[in-house]
C-alpha cells in the first residue's frame, strides 16, 4: 500500500494528538499511525496536565506567574536544561487549557500533589464518576473526536517501522497495516511522539542503570520499546539525556490503597538496611525526592514503619498528608488490606510484636534499627528531631505494641528523554543541526528535567507532552507550507 500525506505523526497518544490537530488547523493533511488498539496512550491512565496562568487559577486566585514558574523550574534544574524550550512550554500552557477547554474537554480542579508543591495539576473531569487515576482519558477521547472532524486519519494497529531520509531531508516513513502488509508513506514532515521506552527493560538498564524487578519498579505501559527514538537515531537525531521518572513505592499494592496511605506519611519513620534513618520523613509525600533519596541506599531499598499507637493517632486526627490520587481519609482498613496483601505473597510488609522481631523481618542490621528507634523516641520525647528537624507535630514516638513495615523500591512512572530537540520541537543531530522534516515531542524528547522530575509543578510530564505535540504540529506546518 502506498499513502501520501503532508504530515506523518508516530504515535496517538497526549503529544502525538496533539501535534495532529494543531497541524490540522493549519489546513495540513495528516496521518497518524498507532500501533496500538486505541488512541489515548500512556495518558489514558492519567489525571491531567500542567499549566500555568489558566482560567481555572485565575478564578481560583492562584497567583503563580509564568515567569515564577520559569524561574522555579530553572533553579530546580540547576540550568542544566534547555531554558528556551522550558520557557516556550510553561508560556504556552495556559493557552493550551483554553484549547482544550474549546475542543469540550472540562476540568474538575486544579490541585498540588503534595504539601508545598503549586497548584498547577489541572485534573480531567471525567465523563462519569468522580476524578481519579485514568480520567484523562476523557480528554483523549475529545481530542481524538477533534482531530477526526479536522479530517486527520488515525491508523490503529499500525506500527511505524521506519523513518525515510534522502538527500538530507525526511520524505516519508514504512508502516505495517494489522495484516502485516507493508505500507509505504510519502510525507513532507514526520512527528516523533511514541511515549518512550518504559516497556523496555534492556533500555532502562543500559541507558538509565535500573534493573526493572529487582531495584525498579516502574509501571510498565504495553508496547513503549524505544522504537520512535531508535528511528531518529536512524536518521541522524543525536541523543539526550535520557533517565526515569523516578518516583517510589511497595510492589504490588495498587490495590491496597490505605497501605500505599499509610506508609508515605510524615510521622512515620523511613530506615535503610543498616537499619539507620536517611532521611527527613516530611518528604515522603514528595515521591520524586524520597525516590532518589532511596535509590542511592544501599540495596535501592529501604524500609517504612509504623506502630499501633501512631495508627491510633491517625485515626483519632486524620492522616497527616492526604493524597488527591488515592484519596483515603482514615486508617480504618489498614489491617485488612494489611492482611489481604500478605494472603496474597507480598515479601514486603512485615508484622512484628517487637523492635527486635520486626528488625529481622525485614532482614535490616539489628543493631542499627534498635538504635534508631532508642535515639528517634528520645526526640519525640524531647520534642526535637537533631538529626533532621523534622517538624515537632510530626514526632510521635514508636512504642508498640505491634510494629508494621513495608519495603519500599524506586519506581518510575516511565521513562525521560532519548531525542535532541530544540525549542521548535526540531529534531537535532549531535552536532546541533537540525534535520529537515523531523520533529519529535513527549517523553520521546523530554530531558527538562534534568536528574529529577519537576513534581514541585505537578503534571509536568502530560503538560510537556501536550505543549510539544503543539509546538511540533505548527512547527512541521510551516515547514510543510514552506516547502
Amino acid at each position: 500500500m502506498r499513502l501520501q500525506t503532508e504530515i506523518a505523526i508516530i504515535g496517538a497518544g497526549p503529544a502525538g494528538l496533539s501535534a495532529a490537530i494543531s497541524a490540522a488547523e493549519k489546513g495540513c493533511k495528516v496521518i497518524v499511525f498507532e500501533k496500538g488498539v486505541t488512541t489515548g496512550g500512556t495518558a489514558n491512565m492519567g489525571m491531567g496536565p500542567f499549566a500555568v496562568e489558566s482560567r481555572l487559577q485565575k478564578l481560583k486566585q492562584i497567583s503563580l506567574t509564568r515567569e515564577e514558574a520559569f524561574r522555579l523550574f530553572m533553579d530546580y534544574t540547576h540550568w542544566r536544561v534547555d531554558a528556551r524550550l522550558v520557557k516556550t512550554y510553561i508560556d504556552l500552557s495556559g493557552d493550551t487549557i483554553r484549547w482544550l477547554e474549546e475542543m469540550g474537554v472540562e476540568f474538575a480542579d486544579v490541585a498540588a500533589y503534595f504539601p508545598g508543591a503549586h497548584f498547577t495539576w489541572h485534573i480531567v473531569r471525567p465523563e462519569t464518576g468522580e476524578p481519579g487515576p485514568g480520567c484523562a482519558g476523557t480528554m483523549m477521547r475529545i481530542m481524538t473526536q477533534r482531530a477526526k472532524k479536522l479530517g486527520v486519519e488515525i491508523m490503529l494497529q499500525c506500527p511505524v517501522k521506519k523513518i525515510l531520509k534522502a538527500q538530507g531531508k525526511i520524505i516519508g516513513l514504512v508502516a505495517e497495516d494489522r495484516n502485516g502488509e507493508e505500507i509505504q508513506v510519502r510525507a513532507k514532515a514526520v512527528v516523533v511522539a511514541t511515549g518512550g521506552f518504559g516497556d523496555n527493560p534492556e533500555w532502562i538498564k543500559k541507558y538509565t542503570g535500573f534493573e526493572w524487578g529487582v531495584d525498579l519498579f516502574s509501571f510498565r505501559v504495553p508496547g513503549l520499546q524505544g522504537e520512535g527514538i531508535m528511528m531518529a537515531w536512524e536518521v541522524g537525531a543525536g541523543k539526550s539525556d535520557m533517565n526515569m521518572e523516578l518516583i517510589y513505592g511497595v510492589p504490588g499494592m495498587d490495590e491496597f490503597p490505605t497501605i500505599r496511605g499509610v506508609f508515605r506519611q510524615p510521622s512515620d519513620i523511613m530506615v535503610n538496611l543498616q537499619g539507620e534513618r536517611f532521611i527527613n520523613e516530611e518528604i515522603l509525600p514528595n515521591t520524586t525526592f524520597t525516590g532518589n533519596a532511596i535509590a542511592r541506599q544501599k540495596g535501592r531499598c529501604a524500609f517504612v514503619i509504623v506502630d499501633d499507637g501512631l495508627l491510633e493517632c491517625f485515626q483519632k486526627r486524620g492522616l497527616d498528608v492526604i493524597s488527591r490520587v488515592f484519596p483515603i481519609e482514615d486508617v480504618q482498613r489498614f489491617h485488612e488490606e494489611m492482611e489481604a496483601a500478605l494472603s496474597k505473597g507480598s515479601k514486603d510488609l512485615f508484622i512484628s510484636d517487637s523492635v527486635q522481631g520486626l528488625a529481622e523481618a525485614m532482614g535490616v542490621d539489628a543493631n542499627g534499627f534498635e538504635k534508631t528507634i532508642k535515639e528517634y523516641n528520645d526526640f519525640c520525647k524531647k520534642g526535637r528531631d537533631e538529626l533532621f528537624h523534622k517538624n515537632s507535630r510530626y514526632l510521635i514516638p514508636l512504642e508498640g505494641p505491634r510494629f508494621y513495615a513495608s519495603r519500599n523500591f524506586p519506581g518510575a512512572y516511565g521513562s525521560l528523554g532519548g531525542i535532541k530537540i530544540n525549542y521548535r520541537c526540531e529534531v537535532l543531530t549531535d552536532n546541533w543541526e537540525v534535520i529537515p522534516g523531523l520533529y519529535a515531542c513527549g517523553t520521546d524528547a523530554c530531558s527538562i528535567y534534568g536528574d529529577s522530575y519537576m513534581f514541585l509543578l505537578p503534571g509536568n510530564t502530560m503538560g510537556f507532552a501536550l505543549n510539544s505535540g503543539r509546538i511540533a504540529g505548527e512547527s512541521a506546518s510551516r515547514y510543510v507550507k514552506s516547502e
